[in-house]
């Protein structure tokens, strides 16, 4: 491998964690259109609060029904902590710790996620998001 190909995927990977960023930021500020701007039209979800694996049709109808019924957990910050990035071309596949910090005093939450990503002409855009929630509370473990 050359250099300019490590410096192109170095670069990608750091345009992918920039975008997961972005859309966690988006979240905690309550703007949708910029969370879902980060979504491919097709992606699909996996998650522990969910009882299935959801499209993206479901994951609006989801949240749709959570923000009517005011369900919608208070977020103060959510921090993005890497542990691996994967690029091959137009996919990558990011694997980190997701720390989710609330204004109250309760414990911080840290899911682990996984997210597949391609590349297309508006930039990268999450086709598939996996997340657990960790029993472990060291986000080194």
């Amino acid at each position: 491998m050359t250099t300019a190909q490590d410096s192109r995927t170095t670069d990608a990977a750091d345009e992918v964690i920039a975008g997961i960023r972005d859309m966690y930021d988006a979240f905690t500020v309550n703007d949708r259109e910029r969370f879902d701007s980060h979504l491919h039209h097709a992606t699909t979800t996996w998650e522990s609060e969910l009882p299935r694996m959801y499209t993206r049709a479901d994951l609006d109808e989801f949240r749709d029904r959570r923000g009517d019924s005011g369900e919608r957990t208070v977020v103060s910050e959510v921090v993005v902590i890497p542990q691996r990035v994967e690029v091959w071309g137009d996919t990558a596949v990011a694997a980190y710790l997701l720390r989710v910090v609330t204004p109250d005093a309760a414990p911080d939450g840290v899911t682990r996620v996984t997210d597949v990503l391609r590349r297309g002409e508006d930039g990268w855009r999450i086709v598939h998001h996996h997340a657990q929630d960790r029993d472990v509370d060291d986000p080194t473990a």
